[in-house]
């Protein structure tokens, strides 16, 4: 008996060409004009509102605190949360690159001074 990859009930040509869309923008205002046009203000706040979710809860804040800045409901607190401690990585890589990328760009501001 096969073993199906829970990911394969999402994954299939398009959003493969989806996901290669987004890769082919160039800097942040091409990926602004593209999620603005591909989605809602509202998704893209949403979406944004999860990132900062995770990017706290990495950081170890309680989930009091968290509703308290951000206003999600913990419901949707505790789901980011199984994400990033049983989901693919990517939360945890895509924080990982912006936190990298603030201090390269803070050491080099400082270089630069």
């Amino acid at each position: 008996m096969k073993t199906v990859d829970y990911r394969e009930n999402w994954k299939n040509e398009d959003t493969d060409r989806l996901f290669r869309a987004v890769l082919s923008l160039k800097n942040e205002i091409e990926a602004e004009a593209f999620f603005r046009d591909l989605m809602t203000e509202q998704e893209i706040q949403t979406f944004a509102e999860r990132l900062k979710v995770a990017e706290l809860l990495v950081e170890k804040v309680s989930y009091r605190e968290i509703y308290k800045r951000t206003k999600v409901s913990t419901a949707t607190i505790t789901r980011i949360n199984q994400w990033l401690e049983r989901g693919m990585g990517g939360y945890k890589l895509a924080i990982s690159r912006l936190n990298s990328n603030t201090e390269h760009q803070h050491t080099k501001t400082a270089t630069v001074l």
